[in-house]
């Protein structure tokens, strides 16, 4: 088979070592660069990376995966499609090949979205950018998406390929409201943009624009995937805590729990409501149902917070303030477990131990 890796990038010299030794087991390395001004192309051209210069403008990240892609030779077999601040586990390519059959278009692989400082997973999910060279293009003026045009897909499952994701903190995301603006625009019965959107406009703290978004996002016929509904419910909910608005907090935060009861999401940002007003006994009654939920959903709608430490904390927290220490202690030594070492846990120990012996 012959497997090309293609990209687009800016600015991004200093990932383009690590990114071209993990996608070196291709045949071809083939970037799009829209109009760098420090090393990146040269740092491409010496590593005998396939490197093409063009400004898009106006910006679009469709256009620009598009162009990207038509750089990818007409015979290759499979296009591999990932950014700069990607990294591939080795043994990719192997398992790509074996994973894909002759009427094989797609093949999706496990993507580690978020890590922590010890490179394990915090939010892992599927991705798809692995595909045939030809029936696909790029939709969508951000958050874009590879869509196919040759009839059915025939998509296959590999999730032994790992993608490992390691952002840059400091690169700017302001371009992404105007384009997902332009892209409910474009087509306004776009569930997913339309929910993309409305979770914008609550990063920027914009409650009230990003509460009637939301709200629209639900109304639309295609918005029928209950995790994402519920992840709506649950920012309108985090939009009118912001506001103040706790009971009209919880009634969203309840919708999400009764719209995904498989998630425990909803279940712990209710508890941290019902923590930031220290009503105890009820952060202890939504964090055991949140524990009685045991399957991690793969999927981008998961929440750090429900499958880290914070559930043990809130639940010592709690038991601390409701008079039961030996418990405090216990659901502290759990959450030390995922934070060892962490001073604010130790120094609750010490004071729920402390607490205990008298």
């Amino acid at each position: 088979m012959k497997i090309c890796v293609y990209a687009i990038s800016k600015n991004e010299e200093k990932f383009v070592r690590r990114w071209v030794d993990s996608m070196k087991e291709a045949d071809e390395i083939y970037v799009l660069d829209t109009g760098s001004t420090d090393n990146t192309v040269s740092l491409f051209e010496e590593l005998g990376v396939h490197v093409k210069v063009e400004v898009i403008d106006p910006w679009r990240f469709d256009v620009a995966r598009n162009k990207s892609l038509e750089l990818v030779p007409e015979d290759t077999d499979i296009c591999v499609c990932t950014d700069l601040d990607e990294v591939l586990v080795p043994g990719w390519r192997e398992k790509l090949e074996k994973a894909w059959q002759p009427n094989t278009t797609r093949c999706q692989y496990t993507y580690h979205w978020s890590l922590d400082d010890k490179d394990q997973p915090i939010v892992s999910f599927f991705l798809n950018q692995a595909h045939s060279r030809h029936g696909y293009h790029w939709t969508h003026p951000v958050h874009e998406v590879l869509e196919y045009t040759l009839g059915d897909e025939v998509v296959v499952s590999c999730p032994d390929i790992v993608l490992k994701h390691y952002p840059d903190s400091l690169k700017s995301r302001s371009s992404y409201l105007p384009l997902l603006e332009l892209s409910v625009k474009e087509n306004p019965e776009d569930d997913r943009n339309m929910h993309y959107l409305g979770r914008e406009y609550m990063y920027y703290e914009m409650w009230e624009k990003s509460i009637e978004t939301l709200k629209k996002h639900l109304t639309l016929k295609r918005a029928i995937w209950k995790d994402e509904r519920a992840a709506s419910m649950r920012f309108i909910g985090r939009c009118y805590k912001n506001l103040e608005q706790y009971d009209e907090a919880r009634r969203w935060y309840d919708l999400a729990m009764k719209e995904a009861p498989h998630l425990r999401d909803a279940f712990i940002e209710k508890a941290l409501l019902e923590y930031e007003l220290e009503n105890y006994d009820k952060v202890e009654d939504l964090c055991f149902r949140a524990l009685e939920i045991k399957s991690h959903e793969q999927t981008y709608i998961n929440e750090p917070f429900s499958w880290d430490s914070t559930v043990y904390d809130l639940l010592s927290i709690s038991a601390y303030h409701l008079g039961r220490f030996s418990q405090a202690v216990y659901f502290v030594d759990i959450a030390l477990t995922y934070l060892p070492g962490d001073e604010r846990l130790l120094n609750n120990r010490r004071i729920f131990k402390e607490k205990e012996s008298n």
